[in-house]
């Protein structure tokens, strides 16, 4: 990765109408590769994410994260001054990403077939709980509501509880199905001339990541069991505790690393053909007894002297940190990981883009504040701030 040369999405202008999670995310990924994004807010409050906490030096975590490397344009959509604002922006524009509510789009003038036809070349995204047909169309969606509709809540948790999923997996994914296909988008735009209407569902992204548990259903007629922090549908993995406290995580997936289980950490050969643990398939079903039996050879050994077995044996394992482990992971700090984005409250700490491409590595663009970037933005424009839409104050 080098970050002294030109970054991959220089010169591409992405105008985002975004609020909470998915969009945000996509086009903060958008920024991070050189995008200019221009981030549309409402000017009283603006993006709701913004107020989700104060945790940051009185800003939003998630807005925090989110939204790095943006410009803020304050814009009341509902007036004449907003709408000819976003017209003249996209008139210089290459991609509209947005995720409003169901129809919000289309009543403020800006439906597919008429941003397809007064723009052709630009590529418009909408993300939305469900897509734009079926029967689900209308309805709002929230990352916890397509977790549940996804059938990711049922094999999620405790066999007595199902449980969500600690990030906001549902609007992540989302995020990463629209920024993929933005980018093909672009490549194709390359050769064709033409942008394209891009309609990513929550519910069709998440049900995708759904796909290996979804074909036992198909084929089995049975789901994976909730297995808490322990694979369902691979065994033996997951976190284990040993004796002095500790809690050590592993993974058997090949024949080779389950014989280098038995013989070097559990020191019991004679369960590489045990019939009932000879196969994955017979692991998962005879689960707890296997459990049992790593649990009882774990205990007496901490959690060092297991790593050091499973290491000898090949098997790949790690610690389960807790986030305060995480924040001082030897890997994350030897790789240079952590830099410091500017916030309208002042630097913070943050993790470098995990992309790793030339022209990225850079120190991340800042946090906007609510309409900073109003007057510059409709100036660029040739549009008069004053007559025009105002940043909030």
């Amino acid at each position: 990765m080098t970050t002294n040369s030109r970054p991959p999405l220089a010169g591409v202008r992405v105008v985002s109408i975004e609020l909470a999670v998915a969009a945000p995310l996509c086009s903060r990924h958008l920024a991070d590769l050189g995008a200019d994004v221009i981030k549309v807010e409402h000017p009283d409050g603006g993006d709701f994410a913004r107020s989700y906490d104060d945790a940051v030096l009185g800003q939003s975590a998630y807005f925090v994260w989110a939204n790095r490397g943006k410009r803020s344009l304050a814009l009341d959509l509902k007036s004449d001054a907003g709408r000819t604002a976003v017209e003249r922006l996209l008139d210089t524009a290459d991609v509209l990403l947005h995720n409003l509510s169901p129809g919000a789009m289309d009543r403020l003038g800006f439906d597919p077939g008429t941003v397809s036809r007064r723009w052709p070349a630009l590529v418009n995204c909408a993300i939305s709980g469900y897509g734009a047909s079926g029967p689900y169309a209308d309805r709002k969606a929230l990352d916890l509501l397509i977790q549940g509709e996804s059938g990711m809540l049922s094999v999620t948790g405790t066999p007595e509880e199902p449980c969500k999923v600690g990030i906001s997996a549902a609007d992540m994914c989302a995020a990463m199905y629209a920024l993929s296909s933005i980018l093909a988008a672009l490549h194709a735009r390359q050769s064709t001339g033409l942008g394209d209407s891009i309609d990513v569902s929550m519910l069709e992204s998440m049900a995708d990541w759904m796909g290996a548990p979804l074909y036992l259903q198909m084929y089995r007629g049975s789901a994976p069991s909730r297995n808490g922090a322990r694979h369902n549908m691979i065994a033996p993995y997951g976190p284990y505790p040993t004796g002095d406290g500790a809690v050590v995580n592993l993974a058997v997936q090949t024949r080779a690393q389950w014989e280098g289980l038995c013989r070097i950490v559990l020191q019991l050969p004679e369960l590489i053909t045990d019939e009932r643990f000879r196969t994955n398939d017979a692991r998962v079903r005879n689960g707890a007894e296997l459990d049992r039996v790593i649990e009882e050879v774990l205990a007496g050994h901490t959690g060092q002297s297991a790593l050091q077995r499973l290491g000898d044996a090949d098997i790949p394992c790690g610690e389960v940190r807790t986030l305060g482990g995480v924040l001082t992971h030897p890997q994350l700090e030897a790789r240079g990981r952590w830099t410091s984005v500017s916030t309208p409250n002042g630097p913070v700490r943050a993790l470098a883009s995990p992309f790793s491409v030339r022209g990225t590595g850079g120190t991340p663009g800042r946090v906007p504040a609510l309409g900073e970037d109003t007057a510059a933005i409709l100036a660029e424009l040739g549009l008069d701030a004053a007559a025009g839409p105002s940043p909030a104050g």
